[in-house]
């Protein structure tokens, strides 16, 4: 993609720049930017947008659009596309795949025979799969995706903020889906609403053989909650992709048995991160051009 993006316009990796480095860029050949391009997790800070009088587009790598600031970018007039339709998929797969590590306690059993413990002495038994009760947080696409998948394995429940035209049960607060689920998958975009969402209460709610699979982004989830959470058994694991200071873990969460943890990295197939890379350059090409945007968010 940056090959591409090269033969378009001149590319400036900002984050390979320091802070320094960062300023003086500003200063001098601010006014020149047109185009930012970045991760849906990075965006374009409302404090970098304002230094960029000259900026028409932010081309977001990603369908998450919390890293941006919206109404700043239409008050402006800077365009904002996302790569919907590309990743739901890879994202469901890995959403599934977190269920079942967690409650088949893959990761240990993984350890356990690279330790060579396996002559020795017995894994403890894990949990069943199939049977468990799926509860999904945000039924969009990524939350139908999953829903799709999770139905193989046992009934599947839902809450959003409005019904929608599937045979699912639908739950009117997360607190009562998180009652009803044994796994509860968080597919909830990242908005002001969702911050926190998933709290203490809602924690107490899926219980001790609960288990809480995060795969939108971190802010969904109040992280002191969960790690107090797992520490203290009040929920059985979780599976995280995401976490609140990326890629800053906390050690809590790192050193706890009953956790599966990943970096961010649910899109991240050759197939799809190509995709998206069509998308992002399509949508460059066509702001260059003057045309209509291929995947405006405004």
């Amino acid at each position: 993609m940056e090959a591409q993006l090269a033969q378009l316009l001149e590319v400036v990796r900002w984050f390979d720049l320091t802070a320094e480095e960062q300023r003086s860029l500003l200063k001098e050949r601010g006014h020149q930017v047109r185009v930012v391009t970045a991760g849906g997790h990075v965006g374009c800070p409302p404090e970098l947008m304002r230094q960029l009088p000259a900026l028409g587009l932010v081309a977001l790598n990603g369908v998450g659009t919390d890293k941006v600031s919206l109404p700043l970018a239409r008050e402006r007039g800077v365009g904002v596309t996302t790569t919907p339709d590309t990743l739901a998929d890879d994202v469901a797969d890995l959403a599934i795949g977190l269920m079942i590590a967690l409650k088949r306690r893959i990761p240990a059993a993984d350890a356990h025979v690279r330790a060579g413990h396996w002559p020795d002495s017995e894994m403890p038994l894990a949990r069943k799969v199939t049977g468990s009760r799926m509860g999904i947080f945000g039924l969009g696409a990524i939350g139908s995706a999953i829903a799709q998948r999770a139905r193989g394995f046992g009934e599947v429940g839902y809450a959003s903020r409005s019904g929608k035209p599937v045979d699912y049960r639908r739950f009117d607060s997360l607190s009562e889906l998180a009652a009803w689920a044994d796994v509860l998958f968080i597919a909830a975009a990242a908005t002001q609403e969702t911050a926190g969402a998933v709290d203490a209460e809602v924690l107490q709610a899926l219980g001790s053989s609960g288990v809480l699979v995060n795969i939108s982004r971190g802010s969904v989830v109040e992280e002191a909650a969960l790690i107090a959470a797992l520490e203290d058994g009040v929920i059985a694991g979780a599976g995280l992709d995401v976490f609140i200071d990326e890629p800053r873990v906390p050690e809590a969460l790192r050193r706890l048995p009953n956790t599966v943890l990943t970096p961010h990295i649910a899109s991240a197939t050759v197939e799809t991160r190509a995709a998206m890379a069509d998308l992002v350059l399509g949508n460059i090409r066509a702001f260059l051009a003057g045309k209509p945007l291929v995947t405006p968010v405004q």
